[in-house]
């Protein structure tokens, strides 16, 4: 299909010097500990004219020392307190999709859903939630090879016909899910110049009802798989065709009958060996597995750089 965009995402590791974080955890406990210290000062002081005080303690630098590290710590803690609320507020969106999801496929088999029931998010700052005091802009995201890293989230999406990346961002969300609006706004603003889009590829992390919604009403044909892609299906499913329908209940609906014919299931093929091939070569024939800079402003600019440097290499082997 010309003029198709598959869109992806991959974390890339922030600044590789030592970081230093400091958890939620932590900031409690050293904040009581702080205060405790500032008001046992506050007695020596005031005891001062009775028991004066060993000539190595200035009490009031001591005391000065400490008010400056609580209120460090309670930025620290602003910082952490309004990055959970963040978060509550996209998980109780996945939360509500995935009870959508659930409903939807009730209603289309007629089952109840089988199952442990899904259970709310818990809210407000965890224990390990930390805010990184040597990048304050990057974030805790699990990595390729497992467990966590800081780190920031590139995206890019790539034309299928060229192999060219065509739009790139960087954010501070691990999930992908909020970053295709942003992207079609990129993909808009550069149509002129390049031509709009007539379908746009994406893996499950991509989807919800409201991301598919955003891409038709751009006059653009949605490829977002609704689940993981399951590994060497079986022939039959391969090979089956949905019967024809011309009814559909929104561009959900539609979607989901299109991802399921053979010429829906063709298309969306191509997004494994355009993007996932990108941010392969990006990574281990570019080298470039990690940001030196520090900032969101300025690793964006890092990544706009990989990204033409990426092209330059592509159009090199396009000119033959």
């Amino acid at each position: 299909m010309r003029w198709a965009r598959s869109v992806w995402g991959t974390k890339i590791k922030a600044n590789a010097s030592k970081h230093k974080a400091l958890s939620w955890r932590y900031a409690n406990a050293l904040e009581a500990q702080l205060r405790t210290e500032v008001e046992a000062l506050m007695r020596l002081a005031e005891a001062a004219d009775n028991t004066p005080p060993p000539d190595t303690l200035d009490i009031p630098d001591e005391i000065q020392r400490r008010q400056d590290r609580l209120a460090a710590i309670a930025a620290a803690k602003a910082t952490i307190a309004a990055r959970a609320d963040e978060r509550d507020v996209q998980a109780q969106a996945e939360y509500e999709a995935k009870l959508e999801r659930r409903a939807d496929k009730a209603r289309q088999t007629g089952r109840k859903p089988g199952g442990k029931p899904l259970s709310p998010p818990t809210r407000g700052p965890r224990d390990k939630d930390q805010v990184n005091l040597t990048d304050d802009e990057s974030r805790i995201m699990p990595s390729s090879g497992g467990g966590f890293e800081q780190s920031y989230n590139a995206q890019a999406s790539v034309d299928i016909d060229s192999g060219l990346i065509v739009s790139g961002h960087v954010t501070q969300q691990t999930n992908d899910q909020q970053e295709l609006e942003p992207t079609l706004a990129q993909l808009a603003g550069q149509a002129e110049a390049i031509g709009a889009p007539t379908a746009l590829l994406a893996d499950a992390g991509y989807y919800s009802g409201d991301n598919v919604q955003a891409v038709a009403d751009q006059a653009i044909i949605p490829y977002i798989s609704d689940a993981r892609d399951r590994h060497n299906p079986p022939l039959t499913q391969r090979l089956s065709e949905p019967d024809v329908r011309t009814d559909f209940d929104g561009p959900v609906d539609e979607m989901r009958y299109r991802m399921r014919t053979k010429a829906g299931r063709a298309i969306y093929a191509q997004r494994k060996y355009t993007i996932e091939p990108t941010f392969g070569i990006i990574k281990h024939v570019l080298g470039f597995r990690q940001f030196l800079l520090r900032g969101l402003k300025a690793v964006q600019g890092e990544w706009n750089l990989a990204c033409i440097a990426f092209n330059l290499k592509k159009l090199h082997t396009l000119a033959g």
